[in-house]
This record gives structure tokens, sequence and C-alpha cells, in this order.
């Protein structure tokens, strides 16, 4: 049994298959990323899985392709963990703009690829490796154009008195805007930038008022320049994305690579799927 998993900040997904790519389950944990957990919650998100702590002595190979894993030190502490876990498995962390590639760009292809989800970020692929000119310092100074970014757009907007009325009236409807709730959310609770999250639905969900428009051409605006435009030949590749926001805000992203004469590749929601048809392929 191999398990495939795509992780994020928020969730993770998990698919196991067999040698011929045939689906044995699929499931999902919250997000797994190891700049922001320490073990033992990781543990105890795996084994809120019953799939997952069922089959664990099953796995023949784990392949990992997570958020927070983009530096030695991390892959290696989480490859740790799971070795530990899954004691029959074989593990591979990866970062989890490696999914991205194998799931949006053709074998021996150039591309940039992005993410755009509760964090984001930026790579070139020339085919066989990934490059990186821009090295993530994390929710709190980067993620230019994430989910997390556009929600602290939103709660600054909000207590600052620079929404509308009727846009804070609704976010007053569906968010619990309380200072006092916001602040444990923020300081006392796991995964902060995936509560921060939760509010780019309500920026997408009113992202054709003027108001929303603009927080979503800004970050749009920033991700272009401060990661996108990097790259030299960054208007000779596509540009690829996976991620919810990039999903939901795919006619906002084409008006913006309009703008600077950039090529819109291909942009899918969870890369997940396509991993099952790479791993198939390649193993």
């Amino acid at each position: 049994m191999k398990l495939i998993v795509d992780s994020g900040s928020t969730k993770a997904d998990w698919i196991a298959i067999d040698d011929n790519g045939k689906v044995l389950f699929t499931t999902q944990t919250l997000g797994l990323n190891p700049e922001i957990l320490d073990g033992p919650e990781i543990i105890s998100r795996l084994n809120d899985r019953f799939d997952i702590l069922q089959n664990k002595k099953n796995a023949t190979h784990l392949f990992f392709y997570g958020a927070g894993c983009g530096t030695d030190r991390m892959k290696e502490w989480l490859k740790q963990i799971f070795q530990e876990y899954f004691t029959n498995a074989i593990v591979d962390v990866q970062e989890d703009t490696y999914a991205a590639v194998y799931a949006t760009t053709p074998k021996g292809e150039e591309a940039i690829v992005s993410i755009l989800g509760t964090g984001s970020n930026c790579s070139y692929f020339d085919g066989k490796v990934l490059h990186q000119k821009v090295q993530s310092l994390g929710y709190i100074v980067m993620d230019d154009c994430s989910g997390n970014v556009f929600g602290k757009e939103l709660i600054r907007k909000y207590y600052f008195n620079k929404m509308p009325k009727e846009l804070a009236v609704e976010l007053e409807k569906e968010y619990d805007v309380d200072p006092d709730f916001i602040k444990n959310k923020l300081y006392k609770e796991p995964n902060p930038n995936a509560y921060l999250a939760t509010f780019a639905k309500f920026l997408i969900k009113h992202k054709d008022t003027e108001f929303c428009r603009k927080i979503i051409f800004k970050g749009m605006k920033s991700f272009v320049k401060n990661y996108i435009k990097q790259f030299d030949n960054c208007k000779e590749v596509p540009v690829h994305f996976v991620g919810s926001i990039a999903f939901y805000l795919k006619d906002e992203l084409q008006e913006t690579f309009d703008k600077y004469e950039l090529k819109l590749g291909n942009v899918l929601r969870r890369p997940i799927d396509g991993l099952i048809a790479y791993h198939v392929a390649n193993q």
C-alpha cells in the first residue's frame, strides 16, 4: 500500500493506492505543517483518522508533500516522525511545490509553478529540478496573495473602520469578530494562519464588490512583482497554480496576467489526483 499525501496548513488530503494505482481509501486530516506543529500534535492528527491508524503497518511507501517542508531540517524532522509511525514504510518528504509541479506540469516541460492557498509560494521548474528565488519566512511576514494574508487584510479593514458598512454587517453575521475571540485564535490556538485564511471565503463570496476587488488585485500585483517576476523568463513559460485561492479567483488571475503579459497555465484546486497518475507512471 502506498500513501500519497498533499498537506497544506489547513488540511491534508490522503490517498492510499495499490501497485496498479487502484484507490484503496481516501481521507483527510488537519494540516501537518512542521513549522507550526510539534510532534505530539502531528501524531494526534494521524491517530484521529481511523483509516490511517488501522493501516499504519500496512503502508510500504509514504510520499508526503507538505507546506513547511522547504528546508532540510524540517523535512528530516517530519520524516523521522513518519518513519516511527509508519514502521514498515519507505518515507519520502518533499515540499508542497513538488506536488504542484507533478500535478500541473507535463513531464520534461518548463514552467513556473505557484501555490495560492492558506499560504503561498512560487518556484521555477526546468523540466528536472525545482529552483526558488525567494525563501519563504512564513505567514507573518510573507505569503503574498494567500488566504491568511487576505484574512489579515479583512480583519484590519474591519477594525480600522475601512470596510463599507454593508459588508461589515455581513462579516459580523458570518464570523465572530469579538476581539477576545480573535486574539485567542491567533495567539493561543494552533494554526493561526489557517484561522486567518477562513476569512478568504468572505472575500471570494463578495469578490465583485469594489472593496474586495481592490484587496484581491493588490494581493495579486504583489505576488506577481515579488515572486513571479523574480524569474527572468517569466513571460516565456506558463505559470501553473494549485490552491483554493487560485482556483476560485482564476478570472482575477487571468485579468492580472493579461496586464503583465504573463501566460496563465493550469489552475487546480488540489494536486492530489495528478499525484496518483504521477506515482503510478513513475513507480
